[in-house]
């Protein structure tokens, strides 16, 4: 990245954990011109919308971290939103971007667009060798067309514009301004909440469904701001020298894993609960293990620094200022 901190960064999704936590970055590092818009001032799925902002506000970077996002439920409820929404985003900002000069973008995606029994860790040349989850299949099909969308721009005029569109896939994310709706809010964010609310009624045991033995990787949203503000910075043939023109993409992970087990007991710690915690192996206990393989960007300089303790017990702090009283 550039060191002139006054160039105008987008950072569309602000509002989100990721998009409000990229953002915490930049300010830190001095950067003063962040160009923000809620969806009230700016509807992304809106061809026209968006055509007239990046016409109007002549951009240098864009961090594309805007989505329509949710758990299982969601997903299963409402595919048709998942998919139009997010490919309608995608394919607005990316094509404006290109339109209106921007050199650089950093497209976000998500560890589901790789298939269902990939091989643990994945890698990113698993993308694209078999077929995906289907309870978020839809989600997971926009964002693999978001990736070559990048791809496609590089490959087109990358050498004769300058065109440097990249990719990020996180692992699991958690941590300040998650969603903690009881219905539609991951993991975290949903333990958080029961064992919070065990401990507010001084209930005596948590159940948690399944045998407690899956294992899944989780990385403070912090450490994924900080991740994709390095992979922008990265000069092209750095970048290059890890990534091929069509596998461009790039996960971002802990590095580790834990099993349900093991966060659920963070997670109590972190809230403060001391009832007991079982677990009932009648319910569903999902992919037995989804581990990111980050080797290719800790070659590039990166690893993750936040560790589940530390994360958990500031997500949940912030959880008490701002989302506690539901």
């Amino acid at each position: 990245m550039s060191k002139d901190l006054n160039q105008k960064i987008y950072v569309a999704g602000h509002k989100g954990m990721v998009g409000s936590a990229i953002v915490r970055n930049l300010q830190a590092r001095g950067f003063s011109n962040i160009i923000t818009r809620t969806h009230a001032e700016l509807d992304l799925t809106n061809q026209a919308q968006v055509a007239t902002f990046f016409e109007t506000e002549k951009l240098d970077q864009v961090y594309l971290a805007a989505a329509k996002v949710g758990g299982i439920h969601a997903n299963n409820t409402y595919p048709a939103e998942f998919i139009y929404q997010n490919l309608m985003m995608q394919n607005n900002v990316i094509h404006q971007a290109f339109v209106s000069g921007v050199k650089r973008l950093l497209f976000l995606g998500s560890s589901c667009i790789y298939p269902k029994l990939a091989p643990q860790p994945m890698s990113e040349d698993a993308l694209l060798t078999g077929k995906l989850e289907s309870t978020n299949e839809p989600y997971a099909i926009a964002k693999i067309a978001g990736i070559k969308m990048c791809e496609s721009y590089n490959r087109q005029y990358g050498q004769s514009l300058g065109i440097d569109y990249r990719s990020v896939m996180p692992t699991n994310l958690y941590g300040p301004g998650d969603n903690y709706h009881p219905e539609n809010s991951h993991v975290i964010p949903a333990l958080i909440r029961r064992f919070h609310e065990a401990k507010v009624a001084n209930s005596p045991e948590v159940v948690i469904w399944g045998t407690g033995t899956p294992k899944r990787e989780f990385l403070y949203v912090d450490d994924m701001a900080a991740a994709s503000v390095f992979v922008m910075d990265l000069d092209k043939a750095t970048y290059d020298s890890q990534t091929q023109p069509m596998q461009s993409h790039i996960n971002v992970g802990f590095g580790s894993d834990v099993t349900i087990n093991e966060l659920a007991h963070a997670v109590a710690i972190a809230t403060g609960y001391q009832g007991n915690i079982s677990f009932d192996p009648s319910k569903p206990d999902g992919s037995p293990r989804k581990w990111m393989d980050s080797r290719r960007l800790n070659k590039l300089g990166w690893k993750a620094h936040v560790d589940i303790g530390s994360g958990l017990k500031t997500t949940y702090e912030q959880f008490l200022v701002h989302d506690a009283s539901f």
